[in-house]
């Protein structure tokens, strides 16, 4: 059976289970729809929580950014794994205690004031449509590959798949399909790895396989053979970094503390039954994410060696186009792979100087990967299944996201706050509706590759929420009026940042022209900065937040005890 045959098969099935599961689990009520009902078992909102995590940005673009940058691709690795463990161990139990299952509300609460509930949505909708704007981009990926339509159509099919289940299912549904979703990306990155570790190292263990000797009989180590190969070829040293250590430690700490203002993560912290249940998904979720984050570097790297084989020869001298693999025709009729023949030879060559004949994007590196070590037709369509599975999951919880601050925070604490609570969930499932319209635009118009745009996300996330958060809980000093300044200029600073440098004058994106060193995608980091400086500031100038909020802050401390998730 051929690869298209297969991946219909495998895909259908996994998009017949999920819509099954939409169906099963359809929320009656708002608290279905926000929180699914605070009933979910900690192992299984663990798995959901990782699902949710493990965008399209971890599955397809995170090993295909280290496969290409080698040791600099590591800093999206460190930041958001630590990014996670900061989320899950210092800021989780706090919120839970405080009872608000968004963002917006627990600013908005904590803030006593409706004008900070209403920068936060702003925030919130900006960050998440950032966010999004990259799984969309992913599925289209995919689909283009595997189901060999283009990617403009993949990104309509996957938005028609969102649209279902998580319209119809909300935060319920969306929660027992992103546990599926988790076993099927798992499975599908796991396998491919143990195959090819055993074919190159003969170790069953990728991480292990990883820094062995090859199994040819060289006595190289696979590391040492990478590094020798990128050097030849006219690439930095795998092993050795490039980046300035500025930039390295900015986008580090922007990834890890943009996790603190990412709203779909935190709202899977209500959706368990008490504070306890929900320390423990934390932890099996940390647990689950290890066996994705820790593979990434191995795959990356089998990838590296076997592309690069793949394509100059053995001999290094290039290998003939008519005399190609076939992954690279599958792929350049996607446009993700190109082909110029520079000397007239017919012959392709892929290097790191003038030599260079091809153009590889590099989301392509995971999806490709059992391709290029040409493993079985059925574990390319795995791959396939479990890439999709990666996006849709974190766009059905971005997107959640949205609907609720929109339906929810906007107009119910501030807009219309008599209506019902059909009515309520009637704006959220259209909100769902509008918010998908645009995810899929930004999916099909994307303003970079995956994971450079997920960690734009995380820089505008950082640059708003993180300081209003922190401060929120340890600062009874911080007052409404510092909080908003320090969301507003931290925010737009970024995104005037990434804004300009991506979009107005993207020539003038290097090294020597950025602030102090600072790349946009580090720059969240300054903005957070900024942030704590423009509130802090402004604070001390203005008065005291009222008693009875610095109270609350006190009492919020202590994350002894429940706390139940409010729809009010």
């Amino acid at each position: 059976m051929d690869i298209q045959t297969l991946t219909f098969l495998i895909v259908g099935a996994t998009f017949a289970l999920y819509i099954g599961i939409a169906i099963w689990a359809r929320a009656g009520s708002t608290n279905d729809f926000y929180v699914a009902g605070g009933g979910v078992h900690p192992v299984a909102n663990g798995m959901a929580t990782a699902a949710d995590w493990m965008s399209a940005a971890s599955f397809i673009s995170m090993a295909g950014l280290i496969s290409f940058m080698g040791y600099d691709g590591a800093v999206y690795l460190m930041g958001w794994t630590g990014g996670y463990v900061l989320l899950a161990l210092c800021l989780a139990p706090y919120l839970r205690k405080f009872g608000k299952f968004t963002v917006p509300a627990f600013i908005g609460d904590r803030y006593y004031s409706n004008t900070a509930r209403t920068v936060a949505v702003i925030c919130a909708v900006f960050v998440c449509f950032t966010y999004v704007a990259g799984q969309m981009r992913g599925v289209g990926v995919v689909f283009s590959r595997f189901l060999e339509v283009d990617i403009t159509s993949g990104v309509i099919i996957g938005m028609a798949i969102v649209f279902f289940y998580a319209v119809l299912g909300g935060m319920k549904g969306i929660t027992y399909t992103q546990v599926a979703q988790y076993c099927v990306l798992i499975c599908a990155y796991l396998v491919p790895a143990i195959f090819i570790s055993i074919m190159m190292t003969g170790h069953v263990i990728p991480q292990i396989g990883f820094g062995s000797e090859l199994n040819d009989g060289s006595g190289t180590y696979l590391l040492d053979k990478l590094d020798g190969l990128s050097t030849e070829l006219g690439f930095a040293e795998y092993t050795s970094g490039t980046k300035s250590t500025i930039d390295v430690f900015f986008i580090t700490a922007a990834l890890m503390v943009g996790t603190a203002g990412l709203p779909h993560v935190i709202v899977r912290f209500f959706t368990v039954p008490r504070v306890r249940d929900a320390r423990k998904s934390a932890g099996w979720a940390l647990l689950f994410i290890a066996l994705l984050y820790t593979t990434a570097p191995a795959i990356a790297t089998f990838a590296r060696v076997n592309m690069i084989d793949t394509i100059n020869g053995p001999d290094a001298q290039g290998t003939a186009y008519e005399e190609a693999p076939s992954w690279i025709g599958n792929w350049e009729n996607t446009g993700l792979i190109s082909w110029e023949d520079k000397n007239g030879d017919g012959r392709m060559f892929y290097s790191g100087d003038e030599r260079n004949e091809m153009k590889i994007d590099r989301d392509i590196m995971v999806l490709a990967n059992p391709e290029i070590a040409g493993l079985p037709a059925w574990v390319i369509a795995l791959v396939a299944a479990g890439g999709i599975a990666a996006a849709l999951s974190t766009s059905a919880g971005l997107l959640l996201v949205i609907s609720t601050s929109i339906s929810h925070d906007l107009l119910k604490r501030n807009l219309m706050p008599h209506i019902t609570d059909r009515q309520e969930l009637r704006y959220a499932r259209i909100a769902s509706a509008v918010a998908i319209c645009i995810a899929g635009y930004l999916g099909i118009n994307p303003p970079g590759f995956v994971a450079q745009v997920v960690a734009f996300a995380f820089g505008l996330a950082a640059s708003s929420f993180f300081p209003a958060i922190i401060l929120g809980i340890f600062s009874k000093r911080m007052n409404k009026e510092g909080a908003i300044a320090g969301m507003i200029s931290g925010i737009t600073f970024t995104a005037a940042y990434i804004i300009y440098f991506k979009f107005i004058d993207p020539a003038a994106n290097t090294a020597e022209n950025w602030w102090f060193g600072i790349s946009p995608e580090g720059i969240g980091t300054l903005g957070m900065l900024l942030n704590f400086a423009v509130a802090t500031g402004v604070a001390r100038f203005t008065s005291e937040a009222p008693r009875d909020v610095q109270e609350m802050v006190a009492h919020i401390r202590f994350p002894k005890g429940a706390g139940e998730a409010s729809a009010h």
